[in-house]
């Protein structure tokens, strides 16, 4: 963590990662609305196959822009450790999404706000927070793990 302040290199690969994951974030939140508005999926469903969707995004962008010096691990290898921290961050993610997608709606039903439904805000909220707590345990578990062999 204090090398993340203290070393340049290092707070550049913060903020490409934090691009990485702004980008991520894009085809999460997409995914997710169009499986649940356009084919009415269930969020939890939704939330999956979108989360899939970023990892692979990620990954890629990850592994040739943030990390371009990690390569030194086999590629089929690094996916599988970025996807098993991934796959680690949705176990965190889908009770997230389960338990506070209902007192979400809930809290925007009370505001009755004139541009967006409840049902919308709350979903969307929800998958937000989702993201965030996701993200620096991404971020951290995988800068030490996945691409331990950078420098």
């Amino acid at each position: 963590m204090t090398q993340l302040i203290t070393d340049p290199r290092e707070r550049g690969r913060f903020l490409r990662f934090a691009v990485v994951g702004l980008i991520g974030a894009v085809v999460d939140f997409g995914v997710a609305n169009l499986l649940v508005y356009a084919f009415r999926v269930p969020l939890v469903i939704a939330g999956t196959i979108s989360f899939i969707a970023a990892i692979i995004s990620n990954f890629v962008w990850n592994r040739y822009w943030t990390y371009p010096d990690s390569r030194s691990k086999p590629l089929v290898k690094q996916f599988a450790t970025f996807a098993v921290v991934s796959v680690t961050g949705l176990v965190i993610r889908v009770p997230l999404l389960k338990f506070l997608e209902p007192p979400m709606i809930r809290f925007f039903n009370r505001l009755s706000l004139p541009v967006f439904s409840p049902d919308f805000l709350g979903k969307n909220i929800t998958l937000a927070i989702a993201v965030l707590v996701v993200m620096f345990w991404n971020f951290f578990v995988n800068r030490y793990i996945t691409y331990n062999d950078v420098k």
